[in-house]
């Protein structure tokens, strides 16, 4: 296909009145926190070291994370490299389909979809329960979890139709206030220390041990969304300097600060504590601890932090799949309806579509837990728990499998892209760092396959711990189907797929679209 043809066709698949996304509006620390955001550090730092204590009863938690920034920062060599010559806010679909084949591109759109929408979705559940719970405990109010995650879906699908550096500004509020939470929770750690400030959760035999799958299982994801500052490329200032720069800056910080909040939380606690504390109190260990030794003032300030971290995590997946959804709808793999943009360049189509799949979700889980009681059939005195036992844990699992298993396709999808144009990039960008992350990927995502009843929580497999990891089979493989339709039903569509950016925009090659599919 000549680059003419290409454009053209480029051009027809979103509405010709419409702007497109934002230009030129994100910088490097504008993309960074909206990374972070994703990752919600006080959430994970209550939430996910705790549980990983308690599940892997190791102390080799805070070097898990360390070794899963590397392993992640492989990955991000190819990926930042292939970012400066793809630039597509449907990241994960455009490399794999430039990189892997149109076939895999769409079966891997389909793949993140389900991936962040569970993501996103599955947070609500925490969200509602955790004000719900705070509310009540504070002013005696009670009220249903679920009135509370309607209300902030108002505030999320306000901001997703409004200008992406508006919730850029939100986030980066929000998680600058995280981070002087989690601050403050190490220091009263490390000041505590009631056995010490003890090395012992850094001795590197703590981690290559019998643990070592199940640290790094649960660990991955607490870096889920690291991988989005590709998505924000077309509206980024330079794609080919500021997604890179932002990329390496969100993993790097969010693996020391993990780690680092791990071992003090470690320390504050006791490491021959650490286990058993987390197991009994689990994410409520970090403000009973902060009630213990700061003041009820402290720890409410942090419980309410902890709120908004997980509103923050809520903006950004819901921007994510926005995102997606435009690219798709752009491409035509979906409605081009989806392409639709405001005046501002927000994708308000797909934003309002996000939000309204959550709602419908949300419904379902409250009909099902509160209105015909299967919360309490399923969990009897437990039942207050429902949205977390189920709605987050169950969605978020399997989101964070799915994007696992997409980063592992990307990686090798950036050999298969550099295969055909080196660029000038030497082998260690273009092969080795991709493949060794690929692999650990696709292994760390058989490991999450072989440990899904433990993440979510089972003492004995039933049909949700085979259901919930197939809807990213299935995803992969509808994506698969409907992109074969597309190849023998609308081969001018097909022949878009992974290559909707304008021709030359922010800098980016024109790429000749011809292949051998």
């Amino acid at each position: 296909m000549s680059q003419d043809t290409s454009q053209k066709a480029a051009q027809a698949s979103a509405p010709a009145h419409d702007p497109g996304l934002s230009r030129r509006v994100l910088g490097v620390p504008s993309i960074t926190l909206m990374i972070i955001a994703a990752s919600a550090p006080l959430t994970v730092v209550a939430g996910g070291v705790t549980t990983s204590f308690a599940v892997t009863g190791s102390l080799g938690v805070p070097l898990g994370f360390v070794l899963i920034a590397v392993i992640l920062t492989l990955f991000a060599v190819g990926y930042t490299a292939m970012g400066r010559y793809v630039t597509n806010a449907g990241a994960f679909y455009a490399y794999v389909s430039q990189g892997l084949g149109r076939v895999a591109g769409v079966g891997g759109s389909l793949v993140a979809l389900v991936s962040y929408n569970a993501m996103q979705i599955g947070i609500y559940g925490l969200f509602g329960f955790q004000l719900s719970i705070f509310l009540e405990a504070k002013f005696g109010f009670s009220s249903p979890w679920w009135v509370w995650v309607l209300l902030c879906a108002v505030v999320v699908g306000v901001l997703g139709v409004n200008r992406v550096d508006l919730s850029a500004k939100v986030l980066g509020v929000l998680v600058a206030l995280e981070f002087v939470a989690v601050i403050v929770f190490d220091i009263v750690s490390l000041t505590v220390a009631p056995e010490g400030v003890s090395t012992a959760a850094l001795a590197p035999s703590a981690l290559f041990g019998p643990a070592l799958g199940l640290i790094l299982v649960f660990g991955v994801a607490a870096f889920m969304g690291f991988e989005s500052g590709a998505i924000y490329g077309e509206e980024a200032k330079d794609p080919k300097r500021t997604v890179p720069r932002a990329t390496y800056a969100a993993v790097g910080i969010i693996g020391a600060f993990y780690a680092f909040s791990a071992w003090a939380f470690s320390v504050g606690i006791g490491p021959s504590q650490i286990v058993a504390q987390s197991s009994e109190f689990g994410p409520d260990l970090m403000f009973v601890f902060m009630t213990e030794h700061s003041s009820v003032i402290i720890a409410d300030i942090m419980t309410v932090l902890f709120i908004t971290s997980l509103f923050a995590a809520l903006q950004a997946f819901h921007n994510a799949v926005a995102r997606y959804l435009y690219s798709l709808g752009r491409e035509g793999v979906m409605p081009a309806s989806f392409a639709r943009t405001s005046a501002s360049g927000a994708p308000w189509v797909g934003s309002v579509a996000q939000s309204v799949l959550a709602v419908i979700v949300v419904a379902g889980f409250a009909i099902a837990g509160d209105a015909l009681g299967g919360a309490e059939a399923m969990f009897g005195d437990m039942a207050f728990l429902f949205p977390v036992l189920t709605m987050f844990t169950w969605l978020t699992n399997t989101g964070a499998a799915g994007l696992v298993l997409l980063m592992g396709l990307t990686a090798f999808a950036v050999i298969g892209y550099f295969r055909r144009n080196s660029h000038g990039l030497n082998v260690w960008v273009r092969v080795i760092a991709p493949a060794i992350s690929g692999v650990l990927l696709v292994a760390m995502f058989v490991m999450i396959l072989g440990n899904f009843q433990l993440m979510l929580g089972q003492t004995e497999p039933d049909a949700t711990t085979f259901i919930l990891p197939g809807l990213i089979i299935a995803a992969l493989a509808a994506g698969i189907v409907w992109a074969l339709v597309l190849r023998e039903t609308k081969p001018s569509i097909y022949r878009q797929i992974g290559h909707g950016t304008e021709p030359g925009a922010y800098g980016t090659e024109m790429l000749d679209v011809v292949d051998s599919e």
